[in-house]
């Protein structure tokens, strides 16, 4: 039986596509009223770019896609996302109705050469990157340029999702942000058929080798002319990966003696049920800040701290999270992060975790503790009003913690729980 529970909450560690879940009108944040979400155009259809180290598969009759095969070079295009006014087949109501790849990235490595003064990377690899990195950043300018909003926001999936799947998660957020943002969906190679344990196993490995490729994408679409603000957006295990590329980027941006929203122009990092180790967390989001002897520009500076802007990290956890239960099983974690709560951690992390507290990591953290979710209890950030709602005067209101459009409560700072008031809505 014990096996049995297990393998189901492995299997909850893949996004649900749920009903969209109606949401508070945030310009009377007394009002308890709902409105349904918007769509925009007045058809319902609309478009995402997608960006992925997934390799392609063509159907029998020409339809492109990609697969849960790794791909040793990037892609980018346009997908397509339609209403299906609640077909039997789609539970969010969203279908993928065409994929268009626009370019491609040459294959990595990309390889060294010997000259009379040293190595140096082949021109021609470097050309056939510039053009592919011009290619993507043009197509970004041109869905901000068309936007309500100069800002885009990045998805990145969990475990056990298809190229679909990312594409349908993003565009119910995209929806729900009534589309004013431009979308970007920025998937790897999960989803495939090693089954539950071995296919966990397979996607982990899948996701360390997208890495590089991920932080590449971010950094060439943040830089794209236009971007007034990033958003990055992660679930389940896409959160672990999302870590990684937030600590590479921010020790770049630092030894350029800059930082991530200067940089990068990044304002929000939020974390949806993050499957990641505490520890390991901890270890990546602020590795920076931990290493004093790290060089700002040409020499160490240990008590120098650049200007942070609005930047900020949100992550949303729930204790009865059984996906995540099972992933502290399999890996012997102290405790998952998506897990997280005041009464839940553990005594030889209680100092540790104290690093993450406002006074201490000057306000840039909130943590929002969820206690419904159902049986798994991994999805919720799709399928509950309340933390929908949430995020959503998060990113789209830039309302802070405590504002009265937030659905969340104080339990002490920087610790919040999502209000029960809301929850009775559900």
């Amino acid at each position: 039986m014990a096996g049995f529970l297990l393998l189901a909450c492995l299997a909850g560690c893949a996004t649900q596509p749920v009903e969209l879940a109606t949401l508070p009108v945030t310009e009377s944040p007394a009002s308890q009223s709902f409105q349904a979400v918007r769509s925009h155009p007045s058809s319902g259809a609309f478009d995402l770019l997608y960006i992925t180290d997934r390799a392609p598969v063509t159907a029998s009759d020409g339809t492109l896609s990609y697969g849960a095969e790794r791909a040793i070079f990037l892609s980018f295009g346009s997908v397509s996302i339609t209403p299906t006014h609640k077909s039997p087949t789609s539970k969010s109501g969203l279908r993928v109705s065409a994929v268009s790849e626009t370019g491609r990235f040459p294959a990595t490595p990309y390889g060294v050469e010997a000259t009379a003064n040293g190595l140096r990377r082949p021109l021609a690899a470097v050309a056939a990157h510039d053009q592919a990195a011009a290619s993507l950043q043009a197509e970004v300018a041109r869905r901000l340029a068309a936007a309500d909003r100069k800002e885009v926001l990045v998805f990145i999936h969990g475990y056990g999702n298809s190229f679909d799947d990312a594409a349908l998660t993003t565009g119910e957020i995209c929806r729900s942000l009534q589309n004013q943002f431009v979308c970007v969906v920025l998937t790897w190679p999960a989803g495939g058929s090693g089954g539950l344990f071995f296919g966990y196993n397979i996607d982990r490995e899948s996701s360390e080798f997208s890495v590089a490729d991920l932080k590449k994408a971010i950094r060439i679409v943040a830089e794209a002319q236009g971007v007034e603000r990033l958003h990055l957006l992660a679930h389940s295990r896409g959160t672990d990966v999302l870590a990684s590329v937030v600590q590479q980027l921010s020790i770049e941006a630092y030894v350029s003696r800059s930082s991530m929203w200067q940089r990068y122009k990044l304002a929000n990092v939020v974390f949806f049920a993050p499957d990641i180790d505490l520890d390991v967390a901890s270890s990546k989001m602020f590795a920076w800040v931990s290493d004093p002897d790290l060089a700002f520009g040409s020499k160490s500076r240990p008590s120098t701290v650049p200007p942070q802007g609005p930047l900020h990290l949100t992550v949303y956890s729930s204790p009865g999270d059984k996906a995540l239960g099972a992933s502290t099983l399999l890996f012997g974690s102290a405790l998952r992060l998506g897990q997280l709560a005041v009464d839940r951690l553990p005594k030889d992390r209680s100092e540790a975790a104290s690093r993450w507290a406002g006074s201490q990591m000057g306000g840039l953290v909130d943590f929002i503790e969820f206690s419904g979710g159902g049986f798994i209890g991994h999805s919720y950030f799709l399928s509950d009003p309340a933390v929908k709602a949430d995020f959503i005067a998060l990113i789209r209101d830039r309302a802070k913690a405590g504002d009265p459009r937030r659905q969340i409560v104080e339990i002490k700072r920087p610790f919040w729980r999502v209000s029960d008031v809301q929850q009775a809505f559900r």
